[in-house]
């Protein structure tokens, strides 16, 4: 039998086994003591996190029973797994960091030379780049643990009107913009919001959940409930038609006409329209607001604002 066949028949043995000693592997296997200390070692310099226990009764123990056997790539696979971690690089925070950096790692020195040398390059010509936020989010593994754990959450959480403690059940967290974030339900408002992750500033206590909630591939999935529908109509120049194709907010919206203006006429909730503003503030001129008219008194009171800030001289 190949070292490399008893290697794996040893891996899968010991996973399962969690504690063992090197007699059970030796005559599981029908090998010496020694050659089991060797193999031991060998599975340990690949990357299997084994425990050794001193004293006449120890033995070893595998730190983690969720372990995968050896899986066949192709160099090309490699690669591409490789640059699907670099693309995570410009984010400050993410849920599995370490790991991901471990297994970038075992990936690029598992690779032959020339292709190494591919990659070296590769990252020379692309990149995923995202804007790095200097914001921290420290909480953001607690909150997927809590999540994927079916736990309800007592959190002290930041927001526009201050620091305030909520009581939620989290269905997962995604990234939008390199920030972070986690639509949960509201025990007290008794429906399901959205929190930025990196304004939690503590989990206060968990606690088992027994209810059946959505989780988030079935938040994305549902359909948007309009509970205050009002009409937006917005002229566009060509420039604003321009911008608005780029924005994920506007961009199916958008109706254009044969000379490359266009418009947008539909239904949102009256509830985002302090979300808009700012998109239509930035868009000026290239944006004719025609409804509704709460959304024409916010970009007023903001150019007000700004105007305030700058008044002419005498």
């Amino acid at each position: 039998m190949s070292k490399a066949k008893r290697l794996l028949d040893i891996l899968l043995f010991v996973s399962a086994k969690k504690k063992f000693t090197a007699q059970e592997v030796a005559d599981e296997f029908n090998i010496s003591i020694r050659t089991v200390h060797r193999y031991i070692l060998d599975l340990s310099d690949m990357g299997l996190p084994i425990y050794a226990e001193q004293g006449r009764n120890g033995g070893y123990t595998v730190l983690t029973s969720r372990l995968l056997p050896p899986i066949l790539f192709t160099e090309d696979e490699v690669v591409s797994i490789f640059f699907a971690f670099q693309s995570l690089h410009y984010y400050r925070d993410l849920p599995f960091n370490t790991e991901i950096k471990s297994a970038s790692h075992k990936l690029y020195s598992s690779l032959q030379e020339e292709a190494q040398r591919k990659v070296d390059k590769l990252q020379s010509y692309i990149a995923f780049w995202n804007p790095k936020r200097a914001i921290e989010t420290p909480l953001l593994k607690d909150a997927l643990e809590a999540a994927l754990a079916n736990k309800n959450l007592h959190i002290q959480y930041e927001s526009k009107s201050g620091t305030t403690t909520k009581h939620i059940h989290p269905l997962g967290v995604y990234a939008h913009d390199a920030l972070w974030y986690m639509p949960a339900f509201d025990f007290t408002k008794q429906k399901i919001l959205l929190f930025r992750v990196d304004r939690i500033l503590s989990i206060i206590e968990s606690e088992e959940n027994n209810d059946k909630f959505l989780n988030l591939e079935e938040w994305f999935g549902s359909p948007y409930e309009t509970k205050q529908p009002i009409r937006l109509h917005v002229l566009l120049s060509r420039e604003g038609v321009r911008q608005c194709k780029s924005d994920p907010n506007l961009g199916d919206f958008i109706v254009i006409t044969q000379d490359g203006t266009g418009y947008i006429d539909s239904i949102i909730d009256k509830g985002e329209l302090n979300f808009i503003s700012p998109l239509f503030y930035r868009l000026g001129i290239h944006a004719q607001i025609l409804e509704p008219k709460e959304l024409i008194t916010i970009l007023r009171k903001q150019a007000k604002d700004i105007l305030s800030m700058y008044p002419e001289n005498d």
